[in-house]
């Protein structure tokens, strides 16, 4: 891109009496046209991302950063009388829940920033998830127009729409480039469903409610419509390259699956190899075994897609047809493989009248990876004990990471010059370097505790613009922000907070250094617990913040809306990252990598990357409490009785049964009883407290009020905190994309 050229426009452009929608469409607008002018060097092979999900967040400022005019942009905009945060009100692209599409998004700005060739699939909701708002401390999900200031940095392709075709409908597959800008530039190709009303709706929101038949088959036509377009796309492209013959298709092709959403695309590839070009069902099969790879992002049941025979043959009489056929295929190959019965169901596409998607993934998929160390054990050990045993060559593990342009340079400019003046600015194009900070950490410390109270005044000011919340400049700033689910234990946070507050109300707790705890968290519309757990957090804010008495030292935040933008300001002010998952269950967490590269300790479990974050920056610096892997299956296979560990715990039984005992009001919904009763009675499907909330709750509290003695000396735990941010490049997405394109892909710049 020729900058000169763009900053001569910008400059030249007219602002007066513009509003910011008119400013935003035209600097991106012309930020599109010197981007795309770009040379592209041909590749022989590309890889394809399909997504459920993109979480880009807001492209505006990473956008210029990456086609190097902010600084600029920022400049000239000041002269012009123009605050350029102004675009911050411009919304976030609402087009993810949670870690699974920023790690989608991370991933193409790595690939960019690299000039490897990977194309991200997925879908153009017109509403993504939702919006979420706080009402008497419920949660409210309102649609999320992402798109209600326009969307200058998609281009629609309307001569490259495709026809996706369900038994009882035809939809238009209409596709929107949105380019990611790097070394080379990408794109992401997201599907509009476009045609009757019933057409629309497929691309309306993402994870419709799926309590109901119809929504059970909204999300299944869902996941069937980018699939197909998708690799219907590719197949075309294809043929028109190199003829109909699909032997060398894989010597141009990888296509990647984002867990289990998009792998009906296996069936729908095999699909269009029979129907449309007569290749036979045998090679089809091998064609996509060299094609297609599976990641797989947790262990949760829920989110492993297991689909209703009956639905898929409702809808989808010609995949139902296929997915027989590649389970009776499944059937001969396990007789030759001498599997026992109940191996042969375990590794099973078809059971119980069931579709298996994680099964096809893992049969199919030249390779399986899972996302940190301890999870991809776990998938050879348990989830997929039995596939490894018979196929140990398909598994790999590739530790998540997060993009650094976004999570440091762009979120952090403070931090990221402060380490251009310590080891040069080299880090930037080169991540690894980072680690050079280590033999200069002593001389910085005090540079760094500036730069920290610099962002949290920002996150201050950002939270009481936001939620009207003041929070006096000297607070620690713990923060747990993240998808809102049981396993996740926000509630084992609320009752730490709850613990804590008690011992300052009757001077147990001395010497307290003022803390805040910041929240943020959507909580699937369905998912009546996570809600009340939201409304809890909430109570425990009103109540806390109110107190005359113990206001000044102790205060709660729930942000509301909880977004890439509001995480940008998070990581960036935070001092303390809280990673509380029950050990085994988080499969990697990409939120613990952007703290640690933002120079905030983990206070958490050994459970996903926490594991790998304190092998790389030292246990001495992190705060590890809780039941390791191996405890909490002895205490499943032993037995565990969590309400004779209440009763035993006068503070546990204090913040526990606050749920019950009329502290808070759950507004009549009985709502907190039935967190209570989980914790304590179980439910049918569940033993009580199965995520070990109430056996891990003193280790927490304990290292809560360790940090907040340790962070008295200053200079200590600024050192701590730098150790982080020195020993953080290992979770560059750069690095685990390079490990893809070189152990999967096969792919080069």
């Amino acid at each position: 891109m020729e900058t000169t050229e763009f900053i001569k426009q910008l400059e030249e452009l007219k602002t007066e009496g513009k509003t910011t929608q008119e400013l935003y469409n035209e600097i991106s607008s012309l930020a599109m046209i010197f981007g795309l002018r770009k040379e592209q060097r041909p590749v022989v092979k590309n890889a394809y991302y399909l997504s459920m999900e993109f979480l880009i967040g807001r492209s505006f400022f990473n956008n210029l950063m990456e086609l190097g005019v902010l600084d600029e942009t920022r400049n000239i905009l000041a002269q012009k009388g123009i605050d350029i945060n102004i675009f911050e009100e411009i919304e976030d692209a609402a087009l993810g829940n949670g870690g699974l599409g920023r790690l989608a998004a991370c991933f193409l700005d790595s690939a960019a920033g690299l000039g490897l060739p990977l194309q991200g699939y997925g879908i153009r909701y017109r509403y993504g998830l939702f919006k979420q708002a706080i009402e008497n401390g419920f949660q409210v999900e309102l649609p999320d127009d992402w798109q209600r200031f326009g969307d200058p940095w998609s281009i629609r392709r309307e001569n490259e729409k495709r026809t996706v075709r369900f038994a009882d409908m035809t939809v238009t597959a209409v596709p929107y480039d949105m380019p990611v800008f790097g070394k080379r530039i990408n794109v992401l190709r997201l599907w509009q469903a476009e045609g009757d009303e019933e057409a629309q709706k497929i691309s309306e929101y993402l994870y419709p409610a799926d309590d109901t038949e119809e929504g059970k088959l909204l999300r299944l036509r869902q996941e069937y419509f980018f699939s197909a377009a998708a690799v219907g796309e590719l197949i075309e492209k294809h043929v028109k390259l190199y003829g109909r013959k699909f032997h060398n298709f894989a010597d141009f092709n990888v296509i990647q699956l984002n867990d289990t959403h998009p792998v009906l695309a296996i069936a729908e590839f095999i699909r269009i190899l029979i129907a449309d070009y007569q290749v036979n069902f045998s090679d089809a099969v091998e064609i996509a075994r060299k094609t297609f790879a599976y990641t797989n992002h947790t262990i949760m049941p829920e989110a492993l897609e297991c689909w209703d025979a009956g639905q898929v043959k409702k809808i989808l009489p010609d995949i139902y047809a296929l997915l027989i056929k590649l389970h009776l295929k499944q059937k001969e190959d396990f007789d030759k493989l001498n599997c026992s019965e109940e191996e042969a169901s375990d590794m099973a596409i078809y059971s119980s009248d069931r579709f298996s998607m994680a099964n096809l993934a893992v049969y199919i998929g030249k390779t399986v990876n899972g996302v940190a160390k301890l999870h991809t054990e776990i998938l050879k050990d348990s989830l997929f004990r039995t596939a490894y045993r018979y196929y140990p060559e398909k598994f790999q593990n590739k530790t998540n990471g997060i993009t650094q342009r976004r999570w440091l340079m762009l979120c952090n400019r403070e931090l990221s010059e402060l380490i251009d003046n310590t080891i040069g600015k080299e880090w930037r194009s080169d991540i690894s370097l980072l680690c050079g900070l280590n033999g200069h950490i002593p001389e910085i410390t005090n540079e760094f505790v500036r730069v920290k109270a610099v962002k949290r005044k920002q996150l201050f000011d950002y939270i009481k613009k936001h939620e009207g919340i003041d929070i006096p400049e000297n607070f620690i700033v713990y923060s747990q922000v993240k998808r809102l689910h049981e396993y996740k234990r926000q509630l084992m946070t609320a009752f730490a907070i709850l613990e804590i507050y008690k011992g300052l109300k009757d001077g147990t707790v001395k010497d307290f250094q003022p803390s805040v705890f910041v929240f943020g968290a959507k909580s699937a519309p369905s998912y009546k617990r996570a809600k009340a757990i939201i409304k809890f957090i909430n109570e425990v804010a009103d109540k806390l913040n109110s107190d005359e008495q113990t206001n000044k030292f102790l205060k709660v935040v729930f942000v509301q809306n909880y977004n890439v933008s509001y995480a940008e300001k998070i990581v960036a002010g935070t001092d303390v990252s809280l990673q509380v998952s029950t050990a085994g269950l988080e499969a990697s967490g990409t939120g613990n990598m952007k703290f640690m590269m933002n120079g905030a300790v983990t206070c958490g479990t050994m459970d996903g990357a926490n594991i790998e974050i304190v092998e790389l920056a030292g246990k001495e610096n992190n705060y590890i409490f809780g039941a390791e892997v191996d405890e909490i299956e002895k205490l499943k296979t032993e037995g565990y009785e969590p309400a004779k560990l209440m009763q035993k715990n006068a503070l546990h039984r204090y913040a526990v049964s606050a749920l019950t005992d009329g502290t808070f009001s759950d507004g009549g919904t009985g709502c907190f009883k039935d967190l209570y009763d989980a914790l304590i009675v179980g439910a049918s499907w569940h033993k009580p407290d199965h995520y070990f909330v109430l056996h891990d709750l003193q280790s927490y509290v304990e290292a809560l009020l360790k940090i907040n003695t340790d962070y008295k000396d200053q200079k200590s735990f600024a050192t701590k905190q730098l150790k982080n941010t020195a020993n953080s490049a290992f979770f560059s997405s750069d690095r685990t994309i390079m490990e893809y394109a070189e152990e999967i892909w096969n792919i080069t710049d």
